[in-house]
């Protein structure tokens, strides 16, 4: 049975809201990260855990202070590391992947 939702990005796209499918999910993925912070938490852990991002800029996406991001990570028994590369490098190739979000 087909509903509303099951049509809505191509319903969105043919009125003229969004130009392309991509740019439909792009902006639909950041206000789902906006409308649940929990999703931003796990997302900026899992940069942070695969080495994409230094300790700052997770804390940063998540919306939290160093201390705090360093909490969390504890209380889901995660180690911080020290990466072996220089951050800003890290961090260059972070705002790359949240642009071709």
């Amino acid at each position: 049975m087909k509903t509303v939702l099951s049509d809505l990005d191509g319903i969105l796209l043919r009125i003229g809201k969004y130009e392309t499918k991509r740019e439909l999910i792009k902006d639909a993925l950041r206000a789902l990260l906006r409308a649940k912070p929990e999703l931003r938490r796990d997302v900026a852990v899992e940069l942070y855990t695969k080495k994409e991002v230094s300790l700052s800029r997770a804390a940063e996406i998540c919306g939290m202070n160093v201390e705090d991001f360093k909490e969390l990570l504890n209380d889901r028994g995660i180690k911080i590391s020290v990466p072996g590369i220089p951050v800003e490098e890290i961090d260059n190739e972070v705002e790359r992947i949240l642009e071709a979000v």
